[in-house]
């Protein structure tokens, strides 16, 4: 058969291919959220992998059955705070003044008749919030 259809047979290779590809994809998935559910004990985890790794198909698709609605909650609180920490190394590395550099800057703005006292006391509490 592979010698009368060659091209059919490159295809079929593809998508075996392929498949294989996006098994290993979904097997790396479901082990790492293993491994970041906090909710998960250690023994918890122990036996996920081992269901993963004795049995992997089966050990996969329970997962995805069991666990698997609460996959894209963890992904999401995990980017989240990745984002978190990495605008506050952005904020850090700009050097934004500290609130006590901008209460000092308020201050002498108000002492030299630059903004009023109203205006000092709404500034400072959007600088304290």
């Amino acid at each position: 058969m592979d010698s009368d259809f060659p091209l059919l047979s490159v295809f079929l290779y593809m998508l075996w291919f392929f498949c294989f590809v996006l098994w290993i994809f979904l097997l790396f998935t479901v082990v790492t959220d293993v491994f970041r559910s906090q909710d998960l004990s250690g023994w918890g985890k122990a036996g996920w992998t081992a269901a993963i790794l004795i049995l992997p198909l089966i050990g996969v698709l329970a997962y995805l059955i069991v666990r698997g609605h609460s996959m894209h909650e963890r992904q999401n609180r995990d980017a989240a705070a990745a984002a978190d920490l990495w605008r506050a190394q952005v904020r850090s590395a700009a050097g934004r003044p500290s609130t006590a550099d901008e209460l000092s800057r308020l201050a002498e703005l108000r002492d030299h008749g630059v903004i009023s006292s109203n205006e000092f006391e709404r500034e400072k509490t959007k600088i304290l919030a």
